[in-house]
Formats: structure tokens, sequence, C-alpha cells
């Protein structure tokens, strides 16, 4: 009985799934790349940092996937952005369109909730004036794609 509540719901939801999400999370790297050799220092306004949104910069609950894995390096990254690609469609093929995306947006929810838990242990503590700037970013997202990647194969 458990299993047919998943089948319905997928079977409801999936028409809202996003074909082919790794090449969009790529774009927004490579869109974020751009803007730090542009100008490094906006990037800091697109991070995703609790004590900014709280202060109305909801922005960066959204802003902070531009923000790429760091690099200095232009091969390295061209060759990273293309085995998260390779990867994010490969599990997207097996998986199925839908539940990559529930793998991939849970991802970014979680962090999102655990910047914020983590502001939260700070305020409890005493230090809630702590910026985290660059702390929280798609690095452990990107991880955890690795890990399926690795577990599923």
């Amino acid at each position: 009985m458990k299993n047919d509540f998943g089948k319905n719901f997928e079977k409801k939801f999936s028409k809202y799934a996003i074909p082919n999400l790794s090449l969009y999370l790529i774009i927004c790297y490579a869109f974020g790349y751009l803007i730090q050799m542009v100008n490094a220092g906006f990037l800091g306004y697109l991070t995703l940092d609790p004590v900014m949104i709280l202060q109305g910069q909801i922005w960066r609950l959204v802003t902070w996937i531009i923000v790429p894995p760091y690099t200095n390096n232009i091969f390295f990254t061209l060759i990273t952005l293309y085995f998260y690609y390779s990867i994010g469609s490969t599990l997207e093929r097996v998986w199925g369109t839908y539940r990559y995306n529930c793998y991939l947006f849970s991802g970014m929810l979680f962090t999102i909730l655990g910047s914020f838990l983590l502001y939260g242990i700070y305020a409890v503590l005493g230090m809630g004036n702590v910026s985290f700037g660059y702390l929280f970013s798609t690095y452990y997202v990107n991880m955890s794609i690795f890990l399926a990647f690795a577990a599923t194969f």
C-alpha cells in the first residue's frame, strides 16, 4: 500500500519535472564563472547567507545555485562541468526525470534548511552576527550526485 502512494504521487507530479536538469545546473555554474571573471565581488551578493536573507535579501534563496565550485584553473573547470553533466544526465536516464529532479531539489532544500539551522545554533550560542558568506554552496549537492552515481553503478 505504501508503494502505491509513491507511484500515485509520481504519476500526478511527474509532468512538472524539468528534463535535462543537469544542463541547467551547469549553465548556472558557467554563468557564475562568468560573473566571477567580470566582477568577483558581486558573487558575494548571491551566496546562501541566512543572516542576509533574514535582513530582506530573499533572492539569495535561489541565486546561491549560481555560485560555482571554487577553482582557478579554466581547464579543470571545464572538465568538472562536463563530468557533472555526464553523471547527472546518466542518473536522470536511469532514475527518470521526476526522481532525479526530486533528488536534486531536495538536496538544495536541505542545504537551505541546514544553513538556517546552523544560523539558529549560532544565535542560541550568542554568535548570531557571524556572516556565513561562501560557507554554503552546491558542493555537497554535487558530491551527493557523485555518490548517487557510484551507488547506482
